[in-house]
């Protein structure tokens, strides 16, 4: 059990802050805020993460209620103690018709210029424009969702053949939805209805194995041991001001 540390934008390694400089510095992307993804997800972790979203206005959306035979299976956040959160994504996982094994479904909420949600897309980035199969303006979504009780129009994002992907606006921020394979993509056809977290925590929120979008970020990223994480989870809950420790490859 324990925390991966990597960039938002490419998922590659970070040199953390120094004498040098302030930043959390990607050899590739330059200054990003760190992405932390639990290697395991219960409700412990997801109140210390919602709490953590709460104090930076970022919402954590999750369909609620869930799919039937659905579970949620992740959750990551963008940011540090001196720059607080950027970006959310919370996966779950469950059965389709339209495959021969369980479907993913990843939700991102970021802030512009974060480049999270563009990478589990599978597009250039940072930010979704230029990738839109239809401009916004000129043609009618693709999908909706209802985000915090708002209708919320979604348009298709060019990706790879493996997902699909629809990106839009919610609170402010920019809203991601990426399915994998492309086909459950059809979950989106329907009307789904997404709960802020920061909001109310459902105690029945189902919590399972790692999807696998969280899973190779894991497996890519070196860990927290269980010692240090339940340290840097207690600091995020008791709002404590120094910066938790975190290990890097």
């Amino acid at each position: 059990m324990g925390l991966a540390v990597s960039c938002p934008r490419c998922g590659g390694d970070l040199r953390p802050p120094g004498l040098a400089h302030s930043d959390w510095v990607c050899e590739r992307d330059g200054p990003v805020p760190p992405l932390h993804t639990a290697q395991h997800v219960n409700h412990d972790v997801f109140a210390c993460a919602v709490k953590r979203a709460a104090e930076a206005g970022l919402p954590v959306w999750c369909p609620w209620p869930l799919p039937t035979g659905w579970t949620v299976t992740g959750v990551a956040w963008a940011g540090d103690e001196r720059s607080g959160v950027s970006a959310t994504a919370l996966a779950c996982s469950g059965p389709t018709p339209f495959s021969d094994g369980p479907a993913d479904v990843l939700l991102v909420a970021e802030d512009p210029g974060v480049g999270l949600g563009a990478r589990y897309a599978g597009i250039a980035g940072p930010d979704p424009g230029p990738a839109f199969v239809d401009p916004p303006a000129s043609h009618g979504s693709h999908a909706k969702v209802k985000a915090d009780g708002h209708p919320t129009p979604l348009w298709a994002v060019s990706t790879p053949d493996d997902r699909s992907a629809y990106a839009g606006e919610a609170r402010g921020r920019w809203l991601y939805a990426v399915t994998w394979p492309a086909q459950a993509g059809y979950l989106l056809s329907e009307e789904v209805v997404l709960q802020d977290l920061t909001d109310w925590l459902p105690a029945e929120l189902v919590y399972g194995a790692l999807s696998r979008a969280c899973a190779r970020a894991v497996e890519s990223t070196s860990l927290l041991p269980v010692r240090t994480l339940l340290v840097c989870l207690a600091r995020i809950c008791l709002n404590d001001s120094r910066q938790a420790p975190l290990l890097i490859r």
